[in-house]
C-alpha cells in the first residue's frame, strides 16, 4: 500500500509512444492557463459578498490571507512540477513520496473536485448567458433552462453543449486549448481593468470608514451546520473585526481554486523544470493583485453594507448611474467561465490519465490520440458524463467538497515535500521551495486550519467519498497496479 513509484520511472513513462503526451505549452501558456481558471465568479460575486456579511473594506486583507495561503502551498507545488513533470499533479507527486495508497486517495479526491467544479461552473455560465440573452427579448425555453428555473423536469442545454464543446476542442489537442484560453482570458482582464480604471473615478473615501468593522457575534451553528473548529474547541463565530478576516478568507479562498490544476500539464510543457514554477506562481500573483484592487474599488464605490450579495460589481455601478458598465461585466463574466470550465475539466482528464497509465484505472484509458497525442479516452468519457451532470445539476446543490478537496491536495503535497527531500535528496531539483521545513509545516497548518473551518456536513461528504475511494483501491487498483505487477 506504501510502495512509492520512483521519480525516474515516473519519467520514463511519460517516454512510450502510446502513453506519451505532446510538448506543446510554455511559461506563457501555463501562467494564462492560472489566470483563466482562477478569475471566475470569485471576482465578480464573493468581493461583495464577503464584504457585506463578514469583513467590510478589510476583504482586501482577506484576499491577501488566502492568497498567502495558496502561495505556501504553490511553493510546495513547484519544487515537485519542476522535478517529477508528469500528468496528474499532486497524485503523481505523491506517489513518488508518500506511497501508492495516499497517491490514489488524492487521486480520487481530485476527480471529485474537478467534477464538481467543471459542472457547476458550466451551470453558472449558463445563467449569464441567459440573463445576457434576456436583455435582448430572447428567452430560452423553461424546460431547457434547467432545474433552477424549469417547474417538474428542466435540463440545462446551454451548459450541456458548452461542455461537450469544451471537450472537442480538449481532444483536438493542447496548443489549440491554450490559444483559446488566451483569447478568452485577454477579454476577461479586459473587463476586469475596465472594472478597476472607471470605479476609481466613482470611489469615495468615507465608504472606507471603518476598514475594519467591529466584531459582531453571530449564533453558533448546531450539528452538521456548525464549523468542525467550533465543535472541536468550542470556538465562537463573529463577522467583522480581526477574526472575521480570517473567517472571510476560509470563504474566498474558493476564489483561488484552480492554480494547482497548472500543475497537471506538466508533462505537456516543454521545459518543466524552468517554466512550471513560472506558470504556477505568476497566474498566482496576478490574481491576488487583482483580488485586492477590485475589492479595495467596489467596497470605495458603495458601502459595504449596502452592496449587493448577488452582482455586487454590477450592481455598485447601477447604484453611482452607470448601468452600462453593469452589462459589461455581467459579458466578462460569462465569457471568462469558459476558460475556468475549460481548464477544470482537462486537470480532471490528466489526472484519470496519469492513475490510468499506472493501472489503478483501466488502461484502456491511458492511450493517447495517434495524431493529436491527447489522452482522448478519458476526455470523451468524462466530459459526456460532465455534461449531463451539468445539465442536470441545479445551482443550489453546490458542495464545499471542491474546498476541502483542495486544501487535503495542498496538505498532502507539503507533506510529500518534506518526504521527498529525506528520502531522494539526490534528486536534481530546478526549483527549490524555500525555507524547508518551516515553509512546508506552515503550508500544511494553514489548509488545516481552513479546512477546520468548513462544516461537518461537509467533512462527512468528504470522509464517504474517501471511504469509497479506498473500497474501490481495495478491489481493483492495488492488484492492477504496475508497480506491484513489478515487485512480483
Amino acid at each position: 500500500m506504501f510502495r512509492t513509484k520512483s521519480v525516474e520511472q515516473s519519467i520514463l513513462d511519460t517516454e512510450e509512444p502510446e502513453h506519451a503526451l505532446k510538448k506543446s505549452l510554455s511559461a506563457l501558456d501555463l501562467t494564462v492557463f492560472g489566470v483563466g481558471v482562477i478569475i471566475g465568479t470569485g471576482i465578480f460575486v464573493l468581493t461583495g459578498k464577503v464584504a457585506k456579511e463578514t469583513a467590510g473594506p478589510a476583504t482586501a486583507l482577506a484576499f491577501v490571507a488566502a492568497g498567502v495561503v495558496c502561495a505556501l502551498a504553490a511553493l510546495c507545488y513547484a519544487e515537485f512540477a519542476s522535478t517529477v513533470p508528469v500528468a496528474g499533479s499532486a497524485y503523481t507527486f505523491s506517489y513518488a513520496s508518500l506511497g501508492e495508497l495516499v497517491a490514489w486517495i488524492i487521486g480520487w479526491d481530485l476527480v471529485l473536485e474537478f467534477a464538481l467544479g467543471t459542472a457547476v461552473v458550466a451551470v453558472g455560465w449558463s445563467g449569464y448567458v441567459r440573463s445576457l440573452l434576456d436583455n435582448v427579448n430572447w428567452t430560452m425555453p423553461e424546460a431547457l433552462s434547467g432545474p433552477d428555473v424549469a417547474e417538474g423536469f428542466g435540463f440545462d442545454l446551454l451548459a450541456f453543449i458548452l461542455v461537450l464543446i469544451l471537450t472537442a476542442i480538449l481532444v483536438v489537442g493542447m496548443k489549440l486549448s491554450a490559444r483559446v484560453t488566451a483569447v478568452v482570458v485577454a477579454i476577461k482582464l479586459g473587463v476586469v481593468f475596465i472594472v478597476i480604471i472607471a470605479g476609481l473615478f466613482f470611489v469615495k473615501a468615507e465608504n472606507y470608514r471603518p476598514f475594519i468593522p467591529p466584531a459582531e457575534k453571530q449564533p453558533a451553528g448546531s450539528g452538521w451546520d456548525a464549523p468542525l473548529v467550533q465543535l472541536i474547541f468550542g470556538y465562537e463565530p463573529t463577522n467583522f473585526g480581526i477574526m472575521g478576516i480570517f473567517t472571510a478568507a476560509s470563504i474566498v479562498f474558493f476564489a483561488f481554486i484552480g492554480f494547482d490544476v497548472v500543475a497537471t500539464a506538466a508533462e505537456e510543457t516543454k521545459l518543466p523544470q524552468r517554466d512550471m514554477p513560472r506558470g504556477i506562481l505568476g497566474s498566482l500573483i496576478i490574481c491576488t493583485v487583482l483580488y485586492v484592487v477590485v475589492s479595495i474599488v467596489v467596497t470605495g464605490m458603495q458601502h459595504y453594507s449596502e452592496l449587493s450579495v448577488s452582482a455586487p460589481l454590477a450592481d455598485a455601478f447601477k447604484a453611482t448611474g452607470h448601468p452600462f458598465y453593469a452589462g459589461v461585466i455581467s459579458f466578462g463574466a460569462a465569457v471568462g467561465l469558459t476558460t475556468v470550465c475549460m481548464i477544470l475539466l482537462l486537470g480532471q482528464t490528466r489526472v484519470f490519465f496519469a492513475m490510468s497509465r499506472d493501472g489503478l484505472l483501466p488502461r484502456f484509458f491511458s492511450k493517447t490520440h495517434p495524431r493529436f497525442r491527447t489522452p482522448y479516452r478519458p476526455t470523451i468519457l468524462l466530459g459526456v458524463l460532465i455534461a449531463i451532470i451539468a445539465g442536470f445539476t441545479s445551482i443550489d446543490e453546490l458542495a464545499t467538497l471542491v474546498n476541502i478537496g483542495t486544501l487535503f491536495a495542498f496538505v498532502v503535497v507539503a507533506l510529500g515535500v518534506l518526504v521527498l527531500r529525506r528520502t531522494r535528496p539526490d534528486l536534481p531539483r530546478a526549483f527549490r521551495t524555500p525555507w524547508v521545513p518551516v515553509l512546508p509545516i506552515a503550508s500544511v497548518a494553514a489548509s488545516g486550519w481552513l479546512m477546520l473551518n468548513l462544516p461537518l456536513e461537509t467533512w462527512f461528504r468528504f470522509a464517504v467519498w474517501m471511504a469509497l475511494g479506498v473500497l474501490i483501491y481495495f478491489v481493483y487498483g492495488r492488484s492492477h497496479s504496475l508497480l506491484g505487477k513489478k515487485g512480483r
